[in-house]
């Protein structure tokens, strides 16, 4: 892939829209909040592993995480409502604006990525939810658990159990049943989904919030920096052999960086990402948004990414 024929990627830059009226970047998004009650997410090329944003951008990762996360959202919008209202451009998604509830649902199918680290080190117990013993690395839970995480605005997210979330009053009781019910419900479409395209979806996470008192789904789901995906032809193959198993995720940048000394501890630096790595990167991205939506992916011809988002979000607001 020739870095001089691609779009410029989104990293740093800030952009400006008429009718802002406040900014926040996150790890991924820059999220800006419209005068008309609605949030305008910007998907940007950066990209996080261990809570921490590395230093070079990944070409169409923001448009891959946008419109995957559009496709999966249309396809759940009758288990609970969305956030999600228009996505004008390939990069931005603009919908309503909620109250977030600082929680991240994750839920596990299998003993994969940060439960099996979790279980190889002797830890029988994730968020309050006990894992069976005798389990392998990839093997599947009984059923899947969820083992949530605290949301942090900045820094490590950090688990928590269900006990601890009510006895800190987080959410109410209540509510925290409703999120655990729409989790699992999510989950399982997700899983349909997933199989119907040939591939197991391993673990996600779902983010919520309040909107009019009611709960809504918020922020992307069933993408590769949310969930993890395996090849369902071979599994058990695989899995009786020992082998590592196909993923489609981003948990193969984690690997690299783990075998490169780092995790995001303090004192720790980012390895050098080379153009083949960031290549290797976008590719995989790209090909995991063809996999799971089954449709091929297009590349803007408008080299100023920049331009072409100002240009359609403005095209979208003259049309309200």
């Amino acid at each position: 892939m020739s870095t001089s024929l691609l779009p410029t990627p989104l990293y740093e830059q800030q952009l400006h829209f008429d009718g802002e009226i406040d900014f926040y970047r996150g790890k991924v998004r820059d999220v800006h909040s419209l005068d008309n009650g609605r949030l305008l997410m910007v998907a940007s090329d950066r990209i996080s592993a261990f809570d921490v944003v590395l230093p070079r951008p990944i070409p169409f990762k923001g448009q891959v995480l946008n419109q995957l996360a559009a496709h999966m959202l249309d396809a759940v919008r009758d288990l609970v409502p969305v956030w999600l209202e228009a996505a004008p451009d390939p990069n931005v998604a603009v919908g309503k604006r909620c109250e977030p509830i600082r929680l991240e649902m994750v839920i596990r199918a299998h003993l994969t990525g940060h439960a099996w680290r979790t279980y190889r080190d002797g830890g029988r117990i994730l968020c309050g939810v006990a894992m069976p013993e005798g389990m392998r690395e990839h093997d599947a839970f009984p059923e899947p658990i969820i083992t949530p995480a605290t949301k942090a605005e900045e820094g490590h997210d950090e688990d928590i159990s269900r006990e601890d979330i009510l006895a800190q009053g987080l959410v109410p009781e209540a509510l925290y049943e409703e999120m655990e019910r729409v989790t699992r419900a999510l989950f399982a479409r997700g899983q349909i989904l997933a199989a119907e395209r040939g591939l197991i979806l391993v673990d996600t996470k779902y983010e919520f919030g309040l909107y009019e008192g009611k709960l809504m789904l918020m922020d992307e789901v069933h993408t590769p920096d949310s969930s993890r995906y395996f090849h369902a032809d071979g599994f058990e193959a695989r899995q009786e052999a020992g082998e590592p198993q196909a993923q489609l995720s981003k948990e193969f940048v984690r690997e690299w960086l783990i075998e490169r000394g780092f995790m995001g501890q303090e004192g720790q630096s980012v390895p050098e990402m080379t153009d083949d790595f960031v290549n290797l990167v976008s590719d995989r991205y790209i090909a995991l948004f063809e996999q799971v939506t089954g449709r091929s992916f297009v590349r803007p011809e408008e080299p100023d990414t920049v331009s072409r988002i100002q240009s359609n979000v403005a095209t979208w607001r003259r049309g309200l």
